[in-house]
């Protein structure tokens, strides 16, 4: 086909616990419906209509007998519960081994590098939640210029430094270091630069974080895209993901507010596209991991609010999709992921009669439905374009 492809990305909105949550200590979670009940229902008309209350029952989002999309759940086939690998896997690039994790904080031979090569010692190096570890440690840091080093259940290595003692310039040279010496076995998704302000006991992390991804090991639909053409533009934190490979425009925003207004303002007249992919962060970096279930489920309307307006604004014959990466469920214990199937929401703008889609195997089976809907073909995935047209 010729056309637009749209793909939003509802960070950490899961839709109910995978077969092997339990693995993960994830067995009760369910973003969305856990959401809902705690907040005594959701209001999501828009959503609703395109058949998200088809999926499973959710508080106050009904079944529709007519939905206006395609409505379905998906598998993560790939081991984890991390935005990277769900990521990937979206784009038809699934893991057969997890990234590492370092719940003991990590060896010796990676610290002792780091230190050698910025010339820093460090402070931390513990599995961490991120506020609580600069409350804990952001005193000792501005006093002796040491960055803070932490992780957490996902495969990352954070680098936290308030702004007035390591430059958010420094901080992201820091984390190329890192990037650099964090090769396999040691081979973390993410690195990523926490950059904060603030005094003691009123710390707060600013904007200006940034991620470096490890690569992806194989072609993603973004690679196929662009070596055949396509126009490819990113919004929100993609491009750190996917260590910019396969992008053709970057758009960098700093929460779901200026996504959604960038978002509008490409298909209004912005740059041209053929694929438009867009993370909304907010969900799991604000209030999923913060277990802020009003904020979450207030996210949750602004953007059903949203997304009225801009699927009005679509040309007939775009190809758009909704999904999420992972959960990221607000009422669950703790402050990790979750792992969880994630919703999938499709249709062809002017053909509005919805299909069931069932349980996918795969999250690689959005990337396989793009790149069917260019006429391309990606080695993993099965395609449900048929079920659209």
């Amino acid at each position: 086909m010729n056309g637009r492809a749209i793909t939003i990305v509802l960070d950490g909105v899961g839709i109910g616990a995978l077969p092997d949550a339990g693995m993960y200590g994830d067995a009760e979670t369910n973003s969305i419906v856990n959401a809902a009940a705690a907040a005594g229902g959701l209001r999501l008309p828009v959503l609703q209509e395109m058949g998200l209350g088809n999926i499973v029952p959710i508080g106050g989002v009904g079944a529709t007998g007519d939905p206006v999309a395609s409505w379905g759940r998906m598998v993560e086939r790939s081991p984890g519960k991390d935005s990277t690998s769900g990521h990937w896997e979206l784009m038809g690039c699934p893991l057969s081994e997890p990234f590492p994790t370092y719940p003991d904080g990590f060896p010796p031979v990676i610290i002792e590098r780091f230190e050698r090569e910025t010339g820093r010692t460090i402070l931390g190096n513990v599995a961490a939640s991120g506020t609580e570890i600069i409350e804990e440690l952001g005193a000792r840091h501005m006093r002796t210029g040491s960055p803070i080093v932490y992780t957490s259940a996902d495969s990352v290595f954070q680098v936290a430094a308030h702004e007035d003692v390591i430059s958010p310039g420094e901080l992201y040279r820091l984390c190329e270091t890192a990037r650099r010496i964090l090769v396999p076995p040691h081979h973390v998704g993410r690195v990523i630069a926490r950059p904060f302000t603030g005094e003691p006991g009123s710390f707060v992390r600013t904007p200006r974080r940034r991620d470096y991804s490890f690569p992806p090991p194989a072609e993603t639909l973004l690679d196929l895209l662009s070596a055949n053409g396509r126009d490819v533009v990113t919004i929100g934190k993609i491009h750190d993901l996917f260590a910019s490979r396969g992008i053709g425009r970057i758009v960098k925003t700093s929460g779901n507010e200026e996504t959604m207004r960038c978002m509008t303002g490409t298909v209004m007249g912005g740059p041209a596209f053929s694929f438009l992919f867009a993370n909304l962060i907010d969900f799991d970096m604000l209030w999923g991991h913060r277990r802020d279930v009003a904020r979450y489920v207030d996210g949750l309307a602004v953007f059903d609010s949203w997304l009225g307006g801009f699927v009005e604004m679509l040309e007939p014959g775009t190809l758009l999709c909704i999904t999420a990466d992972h959960g990221c469920d607000p009422t669950a214990r703790g402050s990790d992921h979750t792992r969880e199937y994630v919703p999938i929401l499709a249709k062809i703008i002017g053909k509005d009669t919805g299909v069931p889609l069932g349980t996918r195997d795969t999250f690689a089976d959005v990337g396989a439905t793009i790149a069917a809907f260019f006429d391309l073909e990606l080695p993993a995935g099965a395609s449900f374009l048929e079920a659209l047209s």
